[in-house]
C-alpha cells in the first residue's frame, strides 16, 4: 500500500469525505483512513484506486501520492523536502512544476509563492536534468496548507468541476426547476455504492439527473415517475448523453412495478413545482420505503434526499432499514435537504 492524499472540494463539511469512502467501498479497494484534515483526506491504499476516484468522484479535486507531511512551518517543510528522494519519482529530462493550495486562511504567514519556488528548487537539485515548466509540465508536485499542517506529494490526477456544470439542469434538453444539480446527483449515486453494471433505480426520476450520473459511471439504470411528461423528458435527456436505460416507466412509486434493484437513489417530489398527487412528501416516502424493502437485496442501499422536516432517517429506521449516514444540505431559507443512506437488513 502507498500513502495517498486527496484534496476535497470543500463545498460541504461531510459529503466529500463520505463520497470518497463510498467509492473505495463500492470498488472493493482496500484502504485505511490515516487522517482527516480540512478539505484533505490522507489514506493508505494501492495507487490503482486513483483511477476509480477520478472516474467517479464529484467532490474530489486532486489525488496525490504523498511524499511527506509536517507542520505548516517554513523551515520544517524545507527540512522534510531535503530528506525526500525526489529523484525516485522523476524520469530523465522531465519537466516539473510545484503548485501549492492554501485551504481557507490556513497558516496565513506562510508565503505560498516563495514556498512553491523553494520546493521547486529542492526537486530540481535532486536531479539536474529536470527543468521547471510552469505552463505544460510533465509532472506536477502538489502541496496543501490546511490548518496547521502541510502535505506534499506527486499529483496523480486532477478532477475538474466544469464537467458537472455542463450537465446542470438548465444545460439539458429537457428542463424542469426540480432537477438536481449534476454534482449532487453524482455524489448521491456514489453514496449508494453501486458497482459497474449494477441496476440502479430512481423511482422519482424527474428529469433524469440521477440516472444520467449513474449511467455515466457504468450502471444500468431504470427510472420511474408518475408523470408521463417527466418520463418523456428523461428519455430525451438520457439520449442526449448517449445513455440507454433498462427502462423508463410511468408509475406510482408507492407500488413499484419491479421485482429487484441493486440500489436505489432518489429525490422524491416536494414543493410547488413538484407533483405529489395531493399527498405529502412524508406520506409518499413512508409507503415507498416499504416497497423498496421488497426489491432490494440484503445490504442493498438507498440514498434518498428530502426536506429535513420529513425526518427521512427516522422514517427509514421505522420501516426496517439501517441508517448508515445522514448529511444536512442547506439549499435556501425555506429548504434544507437531508441526504440519508439506508441499508436493507
Amino acid at each position: 500500500m502507498s500513502r495517498l492524499f486527496f484534496l476535497l472540494s470543500g463545498e460541504h463539511p461531510t459529503l466529500p469525505v463520505s463520497e470518497l469512502v463510498s467509492i473505495l467501498e463500492a470498488e472493493k479497494k482496500a484502504f485505511k483512513l490515516a487522517e482527516k484534515l480540512d478539505q484533505v483526506v490522507r489514506i493508505e491504499a494501492d495507487v490503482d484506486c486513483v483511477a476509480s476516484i477520478k472516474r467517479r468522484a464529484a467532490m474530489v479535486r486532486r489525488c496525490c501520492l504523498e511524499l511527506f507531511a509536517c507542520k505548516a512551518e517554513y523551515m520544517e517543510i524545507l527540512e522534510k523536502a531535503s530528506e525526500t528522494p525526489f529523484e525516485d519519482y522523476l524520469l530523465e529530462n522531465e519537466s516539473i512544476v510545484v503548485r501549492i493550495r492554501r485551504v481557507k486562511n490556513s497558516a496565513p504567514t506562510l508565503d505560498r509563492l516563495k514556498l512553491e519556488r523553494d520546493l521547486g528548487a529542492a526537486v530540481v537539485n535532486r536531479k539536474r536534468d529536470v527543468k521547471v515548466d510552469l505552463r505544460n509540465p510533465d509532472k506536477t508536485f502538489f502541496g496543501v496548507i490546511t490548518g496547521n499542517r502541510f502535505v506534499f506529494g506527486v499529483s496523480l490526477a486532477e478532477i475538474l468541476g466544469g464537467e458537472f456544470a455542463s450537465r446542470n439542469p438548465m444545460k439539458k434538453p429537457f428542463f424542469h426547476p426540480t432537477g438536481l444539480p449534476a454534482k449532487l446527483a453524482r455524489c448521491m449515486v456514489n453514496l449508494a455504492r453501486p458497482k459497474e453494471n449494477d441496476l440502479l433505480v430512481d423511482p422519482f426520476c424527474g428529469t433524469g439527473s440521477i440516472l444520467i450520473e449513474a449511467g455515466l459511471i457504468g450502471c444500468q439504470v431504470l427510472g420511474l415517475d408518475v408523470s408521463e411528461k417527466m418520463i418523456k423528458g428523461t428519455r430525451e435527456n438520457l439520449r442526449f448523453y448517449g445513455l440507454d436505460p433498462e427502462g423508463l416507466i410511468v408509475s406510482d412509486s408507492r407500488r413499484l412495478p419491479i421485482s429487484k434493484a441493486d440500489c436505489i437513489v432518489t429525490d422524491p417530489p416536494y414543493g410547488r413545482s413538484s407533483s405529489t398527487l395531493g399527498f405529502t412528501t412524508k406520506q409518499i416516502v413512508e409507503v415507498f420505503l416499504q416497497e423498496a424493502l421488497e426489491v432490494l437485496p440484503s445490504r442493498g442501499k438507498i440514498c434518498i434526499a428530502s426536506p429535513v422536516e420529513v425526518e427521512i432517517s427516522k422514517l427509514g429506521c421505522k420501516s426496517g432499514f439501517r441508517l448508515l449516514e445522514s448529511h444536512l444540505l442547506y439549499v435556501h431559507k425555506s429548504l434544507t435537504r437531508e441526504i440519508s443512506v439506508l441499508e436493507a437488513a
